[in-house]
Formats: structure tokens, C-alpha cells, sequence
């Protein structure tokens, strides 16, 4: 396997770094999908219905802009190490704090603060990847990288099929603090990124007043090229989000599977996710990032009718593995992509910021299939209608992008 080779031909240096990026991702999402798997259990023990619980998806996802821009200016002035660390501690410390969380309305708030760590994890984790990994194998790095989030739904769905019955949702979300032990890896283990040394070192030889001059004109010349970015992560994250957040909720509400069951089809394509952007990830090598992407996202319609449609758990599984497959196919590619696609100044912001704006773009995503659902009594034709429209809209703006694999990231 060509990821397993790239990955053996690591610095021990580069390969902490990588682990360290993948597991941030990882305990971010693990920490994001716990409340997408208790939305049941939060709207019974609140006495609410699933779509006000799922309002809190929309709080994270409307403030994770500002968290990629905080995070991400720290990450460009501060160096992407330290604020890593103080990333990782602050959603750590959020999520235990939802454990205790009295009333629906503070969990909302919360979620909201958790939004805004959750938005810098990213970005930053991504600018220190690729800025320490070298240019060969950078589709593989980038599948796997960003299969984090699958690996995190995948404990998310472990953990809610096996000590959901015993600890609750509030016992699930104490488990989500865990991450904050990351930190001590990283501490210990994780080197600064070249290019922003090199960056940084430049600074303080004091050729500021030259570079800086130099990084306005590039900064606005990338202008149009963010801006493409934020209404193609807009489409991706309609693709992620519109064929996920509701999910759960759909098994368990109309489908009326077990918390085990519905866990356990969680892990199952959360195994597919992963696998799908090791696949397009090493694709995108030799076929290039955007031919990549376009082909993930048209081979997704093939999985609608037993993805939304099928009539047993198993049925539904299969849909659900062939669909994440290729869902998280089309995502693999992203890191690498939007990494190439940002001069080297802004890197830790950029990305970062034009994926949070996607998400805040389609905060309303999961809310809004909910309250669809709830009013026309049903959720396949909602989700089906969701995956036509988003991933023939994905299709079409990547063929609109540049192509730029095997950049250099000190190029800039």
C-alpha cells in the first residue's frame, strides 16, 4: 500500500507530527459526534423535540468560523505547535463542561463555545502537516489526515453502542474530555513547522518591512481563489453534513433500530469513510486533485435507493457504507487541496477559515432536515434530495477550480 511505504519513509520527527495532526482531527470529531448520536436521548431527558437538540449542531458549526480565524491568526503570528496544544485543551475542557450542562439552553451555549475550538483544530493541525511532510505521497497523507473525523464518528458510534445503556449521555460526554491528554503527546513529541520557522526567522532578521509589501499583493491576488474556496467547502460540507448529522436520528426515530444497532452501522461506515479517503487520497496522485473529487461525488448517487430507501438494518448499512465511501472519498482530497491552493503567509488561516465559512454557510443543514422530516412525516426523501443536489453541485464547482499538486509549501 502506498501510504504504508510514504509513511515508513518518514523522519520519526515527520511521523509524530502527522499522528499528532491526525489524532487532533480525531478527538475533535469523536467530541462533535457524541451529541450527534444522544440527540434522542438529550430531546427526551429536556423535553424537547430532536430538531431544538440539533439547533446545537448549528451553534457549532456557526462559530467555528471564528475559531479558524482565531486560532488560525495565533498559528500565523505564534507558530503552529503551541497553539495546537492550547486548541486541543480548549475543546477538551468545553466538552466535559456539556456533561454538566443543566437545561437544553446551556448545553446550546456551550456548543456554541465548542464550535469556536472546534474551528481552529483544523486549520492548524492541516498547516503543520503539510508544512513538516515532504511533497511525494501528499494525496495518501491528505486521505488519511482528513479521515480523522471518520475515525472519530467511528468511536463516537463504539462508544455510543457500548456505554451508552451504562453511562448515559452525560457520562459519553465526560469520555469526550479525554482528548486534553493529547496534549502531553504533542508536547513531548511534535517539532515546529520548517516552513514557519524558516518564516519566522526571516521576521526577526528584519526583513519584515520588505516581505510585508510582498505578502499584501499575494494576499490580495489569492482573494478570488478564497473566495472559490469558501463556495466549494459551502458544497462539501452540505455533502458531509446533509448525509450525516440526521442520520442517527433517522435509523432510531423512523426506522426504529436499536442505540446499539444504530452504533454500531456508525462504526461499520465509519471503517468505509476512512477507507474511501485513503482511495480518492491516492487517487488524487495520479489523477489529479479535482478528477478526484468529481468522481467521488457522482458515484455517490449510486448509493441513494439503499441508503435512504432500504427497508431492514442491513440494507441500510450497505447504503450507508457505499454512500460514506465515496462521501469521505471526495473529502480526502481536501487538506492537500486547499493546502496547495494558499500562499505559505496565511496557511494556518486561510484553509481553515474558508472550511468553518462552508460550515457556517450550511450551519442550518441538520435543522433544517429535521424540521422538513418532522413536517412531511418522513426523512428518505429528504436526505435523497439532499445528496442530488450537493453532490451534483460539488461536481460542478470542482471542475471550475485550478489544479496544483505537488506544490511546495515554501514556495511562497
Amino acid at each position: 500500500m502506498s501510504f504504508v511505504r510514504d509513511f515508513q519513509r518518514l523522519s520519526p520527527s515527520q511521523r509524530h507530527t502527522f499522528v499528532a495532526s491526525f489524532l487532533g482531527w480525531t478527538l475533535d470529531s469523536l467530541d462533535f459526534f457524541l451529541l450527534i448520536f444522544c440527540v434522542n436521548a438529550i430531546s427526551s431527558e429536556f423535553g424537547a423535540k430532536p430538531s431544538a437538540v440539533l439547533g446545537a449542531v448549528f451553534l457549532t458549526q456557526a462559530f467555528r468560523p471564528v475559531g479558524a480565524l482565531l486560532f488560525g491568526i495565533l498559528a500565523d503570528r505564534h507558530g503552529r505547535r503551541p497553539v495546537l496544544m492550547f486548541n486541543i485543551l480548549s475543546f477538551s475542557v468545553i466538552e466535559l463542561a456539556c456533561a454538566f450542562a443543566p437545561s437544553l439552553g446551556v448545553l446550546l451555549v456551550l456548543r456554541a463555545l465548542f464550535g469556536i475550538a472546534m474551528g481552529g483544530e483544523w486549520g492548524v493541525g492541516a498547516a503543520l502537516a503539510f508544512e513538516t511532510l515532504p511533497t511525494e505521497g501528499r494525496g495518501g497523507f491528505s486521505g488519511v489526515l482528513q479521515e480523522g473525523y471518520a475515525f472519530g464518528s467511528i468511536l463516537a458510534s463504539g462508544a455510543f453502542a457500548l456505554l451508552f445503556h451504562a453511562i448515559g449521555w452525560r457520562g459519553l460526554f465526560m469520555l469526550g474530555a479525554s482528548p486534553a491528554l493529547l496534549v502531553f503527546y504533542v508536547q513531548a513529541r511534535v517539532q515546529e513547522s520548517p516552513v514557519w520557522l524558516a518564516s519566522e526567522r526571516k521576521r526577526r532578521a528584519s526583513l519584515e518591512r520588505i516581505s510585508y509589501a510582498k505578502k499584501l499583493a499575494s494576499l490580495k491576488s489569492f482573494l478570488p481563489t478564497f473566495l472559490f474556496l469558501v463556495i466549494l467547502m459551502t458544497a462539501f460540507m452540505s455533502f458531509s453534513h446533509g448525509t450525516q448529522d440526521v442520520y442517527p436520528t433517522f435509523l432510531e426515530v423512523q426506522i426504529g433500530l436499536s442505540p446499539r444497532v444504530v452504533g454500531t452501522i456508525g462504526v461499520i461506515y465509519g471503517f468505509a469513510q476512512i477507507a474511501g479517503g485513503i482511495v480518492f487520497g491516492t487517487l488524487s496522485e495520479k489523477w489529479g486533485r479535482k478528477r478526484a473529487i468529481i468522481a467521488a461525488a457522482l458515484l455517490s448517487l449510486l448509493a441513494i435507493p439503499a441508503w435512504a430507501y432500504g427497508h431492514s438494518a442491513v440494507t441500510l448499512a450497505i447504503g450507508a457504507v457505499v454512500m460514506q465511501f465515496m462521501v469521505q472519498g471526495a473529502w480526502g482530497v481536501v487538506p492537500a487541496y486547499l493546502a496547495e491552493l494558499t500562499p505559505a503567509p496565511v496557511r494556518a488561516t486561510a484553509p481553515g477559515l474558508a472550511y468553518q465559512l462552508g460550515g457556517l454557510v450550511t450551519s442550518w443543514n441538520a435543522k433544517a432536515q429535521a424540521l422538513a422530516a418532522e413536517r412531511w412525516g418522513n426523512f428518505q426523501n429528504v436526505l435523497a434530495i439532499t445528496v442530488v443536489i450537493v453532490a451534483l453541485a460539488l461536481a460542478v464547482l470542482a471542475s471550475l477550480g485550478h489544479e496544483v499538486k505537488g506544490k511546495d509549501m515554501a514556495a511562497d
